[in-house]
């Protein structure tokens, strides 16, 4: 073992121990007086700790699904030519397994929501914006609620116009 891959193994074997401990509920500043270190360097090896544990975790998952996805693709190829054909439960089972990979792998059409209104019909919804949200949410409690009108143009005037004030404040802050 090279002398870099031995302190990378140190250092991960490390990390591994400091996250161990932040779990078992140790603060930081004991976790830095433990290892003899300072705590914003044991903030940023828990940090990478659970960064590697999340990506590992990725990486494991994607292989289930991979493995899973090949099961799958498997008894669909054993029950295609009996649901070409035209029998009915084997043609269930295509489906069934099908729909199953489609949720496997992501990619499931989405459905079409809606937002009822108070007489029960749809409200158009645009943006997703958080000033036509607010409304929506303001008006979903009354009976006769009329729908709010929402005028996008001046909602971006006046985020452009705060973008300017927070500009103007940040060349105050430098001065």
């Amino acid at each position: 073992m090279t002398a870099s891959r031995a302190a990378q193994a140190i250092a991960s074997d490390r990390r591994a121990q400091m996250l161990r401990m932040k779990v078992q509920g140790r603060s930081v500043s004991e976790i830095a007086a433990h290892f003899e270190m300072s705590p914003g360097t044991v903030r940023k090896d828990i940090s990478r700790a659970v960064r590697k544990a999340k990506d590992l975790e990725i990486q494991e998952a994607e292989l289930y699904r991979q493995l899973q996805a090949t099961r799958l693709e498997t008894l669909l190829g054993a029950v295609w030519p009996e649901a070409s054909a035209g029998d009915v439960k084997a043609s269930e089972q295509a489906r069934k397994l099908v729909a199953d990979l489609t949720d496997l792998m992501g990619v499931k059409i989405p459905v079409r929501t809606e937002i009822s209104g108070p007489d029960g019909g749809a409200i158009p919804f645009n943006s997703g914006e958080t000033a036509e949200l607010l409304a929506l949410i303001g008006i979903s409690d009354q009976e006769h609620a009329e729908i709010p009108v929402i005028d996008h143009d001046a909602l971006d005037d006046e985020e452009e116009e705060d973008g300017q004030d927070d500009n103007e404040d940040d060349d105050d802050d430098s001065a």
